[in-house]
């Protein structure tokens, strides 16, 4: 079929551009089709061959387009509506939904949405009965036959379902929702009254029930009370035993007791209480049956009476029983019998009750809350119980055949589960883990009764979630626990890994308990060895080398003999080995300084031999990771190797003064691998990750070593030079700006220092000369740079080496990226350079010969489609220079704003003149100027009083 292109928008050109939009396999030819459809649907001849298309000879999708159009043009083209024809469109839309009350369904549907749209119109104005007439219009009219009369009721059902839908989803100003909500709501009794009778009918069918419980959510949406809906809510009640009816009774039992404001109604609310309560006994056998669906349904709406109104009914003081039985209504849907999620799903839905049931008893006046926690404290301790017994995991025949998601599941579970037990531990306190720990001695001593290695984990795992978070070192139970570790047999990989985590978790009282390490360490490096414990071994060494650091010297030489047996022998994968270097990192830097060269050199010399051998080899894709990882290892080593700990430590055990460090051990490996490091980066210069690899092992130790890197700073300038003259690489701007920062004000250092920054600011301005738009990593960091250098170390730019005029110029090209950090990074850079107006020349003059073209330029962007987060970065640049050059910036201010429709063509004169007064005037505020900056965003885009506009 050719292209449509009909000049008139006539029935059958409409119906020739469905057909090929249907039906054509040519896209571009669908494309154009869809457009003039479009166009058709905004013409004002639309009021007119929509209702041709509806004729009963037409087939269902050319019926559809034609109440399609009928809604598009109700609630979007209202105003275009011919004078005097609103009562004809009213009749005729009754008359359509009528006629199609039979189907197609989805013509139905779309006929009902027209006409809900129509009734918002005109229901506050000209229509203020329009839901009673409705409600008579489809009740009275003929039914031919049973099924007639069914359909109109479905349709009727249909019709009121949509209503409050289209309501929350057409583009209504607030004030107009909110008068729409409130008079819609005002016919809530009738339709109530219709509904009800329609669930009460015993010959009422399915389908319309169904169609019942629908309408009744979504009126829900009008903020109905539950007194006003108490009789249905009882209607709803007692469709759950129709099992075709469950979920949807569920979903709108859910929905009314869940309105959030029924505590302004606590007698309808206390009537719910029993009727729910009413529910035990399906859900009892529903549970015995193992029919999961029905016990869930039952669950939630237990739980989202309890959850919502928990408050309410806590201070209904003389119903404190019923209360209490639904309290135990919501432990036995947490206790349900199985594993969750392979026997069960809601157990899950009812930690959130515990929460709230404990946050509102605890925010009760005192005599109410004396009164409840005699009630509740005994069944918190009870809810530990069941929560450890659901945490448990099953037999190891049944979990071998779970399904890998059903196990995550499993671990997303026992993390929900950790996290209430530890909030249970602020209610019961000390008292909790008492109660734990005799638990566990009892498994592990009473030899009459052999315990499972379950029973055991599952204990384990409640203290460890405690211990994870909460400050355990007053408990008098914790040495008897850290006794019993040892006499547990773990020979199961789930019930070794929580001995792990639970040692783990208590490597802070460790360290106030360094005698009791002789008990755990030796399971933490037993279980080293075992890949399948890697994660949660290594996390436990890591966590009790970097607590108990200063403790360790007795079992040092056995920590690192089990660490580098492991790593040569590639037991674990390369995270667990990074954790495993930071570990030693924190160890040996404890060491006495006399132990440390040695046993660092004994460390890194087999890793540094590896890395040597790669290093003669032609570089390939095979030894590329190798070396990545080592030099990983090596960083992840350094980066926590840090003396100046150990010196902190040592002036509060002895106040002396503590010399400098001028040889330390991390610089003499440093010195001695520079030469491999070289001859690495000329074979891989070329490839970012070996690049960044090595930045990142001088950089990290920068960071650690601080000013005893001072030896190796001059060689690692010409190092960074070589590189970046062949290769230029964010990591290595990265890497000067901390030489800058740490190494700035150092004016022995201040030479190889600023003739790289030199280099580096030459070559990155010869890329922005040929095209920087494909490295915005390199300008991000080359602005970042200079801001650090600009604020550590500013008057480096009195030097006529370093032009500052260039890195302006390339400042202002970098707003032209997209890229929000790289936005972030050139902002910090301008807000540092305007504050150093007075003091550096060079900056003065560029601002006073192109200060109006930053402006132009920021202007242009806080104008454009730049992300929202970046407005605060922008009322940076420009705070700073109402701070710093306010005369300079009222004249840049007034002529970039001079010409029409720059920013936007959305600015009017006094917007703009506006915007200038405001930003001349604040120089006290940020957060004033953000506001400012936000509020001119969203003039400059149209954009102002919208829905964007209220979550910008």
């Amino acid at each position: 079929m050719e292209a449509v292109n009909a000049d008139e928008f006539t029935v059958e050109a409409v119906e020739r551009a469905l057909q090929q939009l249907y039906y054509d396999p040519d896209m571009d030819k669908k494309n154009v089709a869809q457009k003039w459809l479009t166009q058709a649907q905004a013409s004002p001849q639309a009021w007119h061959f929509c209702w041709a298309l509806l004729r009963p000879d037409k087939v269902p999708e050319i019926q559809f387009f034609g109440a399609s159009t009928l809604h598009a043009k109700i609630s979007r083209h209202w105003s275009d509506l011919p004078p005097g024809q609103l009562d004809s469109l009213r009749s005729q839309l009754i008359t359509q939904v009528g006629q199609f009350a039979s189907g197609p369904k989805l013509v139905l549907t779309r006929l009902c949405v027209a006409l809900a749209s129509l009734v918002l119109h005109v229901l506050a104005e000209t229509w203020p009965t329009a839901v009673p007439d409705l409600l008579c219009a489809f009740q009275t009219g003929e039914s031919v036959t049973e099924a007639d009369g069914q359909a109109r009721c479905l349709a009727l059902l249909e019709l009121l379902a949509v209503l409050p839908e289209e309501l929350q989803s057409s583009r209504i100003p607030a004030s107009r929702r909110s008068q729409l909500r409130s008079a819609l709501a005002v016919d809530w009794s009738s339709v109530c009254s219709l509904l009800q009778q329609l669930l009460q009918r015993p010959d009422a069918p399915c389908p319309v029930r169904e169609r019942v419980l629908r309408c009744v959510s979504s009126w829900l949406t009008l903020d109905i009370t539950l007194k006003d809906s108490e009789g249905l809510l009882e209607s709803c009640l007692a469709l759950l035993k129709e099992s075709e009816l469950f979920d949807t009774a569920v979903e709108t039992i859910v929905s009314i007791i869940s309105q959030p404001d029924c505590q302004r109604f606590a007698d309808s609310l206390l009537k719910v209480v029993p009727q729910v309560l009413g529910l035990q006994e399906q859900l009892k056998k529903a549970v015995q049956d193992g029919d999961m669906e029905t016990s869930h349904g039952i669950c939630r709406i237990a739980v989202a009476l309890g959850e919502t109104h928990c408050r309410t009914l806590l201070e209904q003081v003389d119903h404190w029983q019923g209360f209490q039985a639904l309290v135990s209504m919501i432990m036995s849907c947490t206790g349900t019998p199985g594993h969750y999620p392979v026997d069960e799903t809601s157990s899950s839905l009812t930690l959130t009750f515990w929460y709230t049931l404990q946050d509102d008893i605890t925010s009760l006046d005192a005599e109410r809350q004396t009164l409840y926690l005699q009630i509740y404290r005994p069944v918190y301790f009870q809810l530990v119980d069941v929560l450890l017994q659901k945490a448990c995991f099953p037999r190891d025949e049944d979990y071998a055949a779970w399904s890998a998601d059903d196990k995550e599941q499993f671990k997303t579970y026992r993390v929900d589960i950790s996290d209430t037990l530890m909030y249970v531990y602020e209610l019961l306190g000390p008292e909790l883990l008492r109660s734990l720990y005799d638990k566990l001695g009892t498994l592990l001593t009473d030899t009459t009764h052999p315990s499972s290695w379950q029973d055991i984990e599952a204990l384990l795992f409640g203290f460890q979630s405690i211990a994870e978070t909460v400050d355990v070192s007053y408990s008098d139970v914790i040495p008897g626990l850290i006794g019993l570790i040892p006499l547990i047999t773990a020979n199961n990989v789930q019930l070794a890994e929580t001995i792990m985590f639970t040692i783990g978790s208590l490597a802070e009282w460790l360290a106030d308990h360094s005698l009791m390490l002789a008990s755990v360490l030796p399971v933490v490096l037993h279980g080293l060895s075992d890949a399948d414990l890697s994660v949660a071994c290594v996390s436990a060494l890591k966590r009790i080398c970097r607590e108990c650091r200063h403790d360790l010297h007795l079992h040092a030489n056995d920590i690192m003999a089990v660490s580098q047996a492991v790593l040569v022998k590639d037991i674990h994968k390369s995270p667990q080995c990074m954790w495993i270097m930071q570990a030693l990192g924190f160890l040996l830097s404890a060491l006495p300084s006399d132990e440390i060269l040695g046993k660092l050199l004994s460390l890194v010399t087999p890793h540094i031999q590896q890395l040597e051998k790669l290093a003669s080899e032609p570089p390939s894709s095979a030894n590329k990771l190798p070396i990545v990882h080592i030099l990983g290892l090596l960083s992840d080593l350094f980066s926590t190797f840090d003396l100046n700990k150990q010196s902190e430590r040592s002036e509060v055990m002895r106040p002396v003064q503590t010399q400098p460090h001028h040889n330390n051990p991390v610089v003499v490996v440093l010195q001695q691998a520079f030469p491999l490091i070289q001859t690495i980066l000329s074979k891989w210069l070329n490839e970012p990750e070996v690049v960044e690899a090595v930045c990142a092992v001088f950089e990290k130790s920068l960071k650690t070593l601080l000013h005893d890197f001072a030896p190796l700073v001059t060689q690692l300038c010409e190092l960074i030079g070589q590189m970046f003259s062949a290769y230029p690489q964010a990591s290595a701007l990265d890497l000067t700006r901390q030489l800058v920062h740490i190494f700035g004000c150092e004016k022995d250092l201040f030479s190889p220092i600023i003739a790289l920054l030199e280099l580096i600011t030459n070559i990155t301005m010869s890329i922005f000369q040929l095209g920087s738009r494909d490295h915005p990593d390199v300008v991000e960091s080359f602005m970042q740079l200079h801001a650090q250098a600009l604020r550590r170390k500013s008057d480096l730019y009195l030097s006529d080496h370093l032009d500052i005029k260039a890195v302006f110029y390339c400042g202002i090209l970098s707003f032209k990226f997209p890229e929000a950090p790289t936005l972030k990074a050139t902002c910090q850079l301008f807000t540092e350079l305007i504050s150093h107006c007075e003091e550096i020349p060079a900056v003065r003059e560029v601002l006073q010969e192109d200060g109006k073209l930053l402006l132009q330029t920021l202007l242009e962007v806080i104008g454009g489609q730049s992300p929202r987060s970046l407005a605060e970065h922008f009322a940076e640049v420009l705070f700073s220079a109402s701070r710093n050059c306010p005369s300079m910036l009222s004249v840049w201010l007034r002529e970039a704003l001079l010409p029409p429709g720059f920013p936007s063509s959305h600015l009017t004169t006094e917007h703009k003149e506006h915007f200038c007064q405001q930003i001349l005037r604040e120089q006290v505020s940020k957060r004033r100027m953000k506001d400012i900056v936000k509020e001119f965003a969203l003039l400059s885009r149209g954009l102002q009083g919208t829905e964007y506009a209220a979550n910008y």
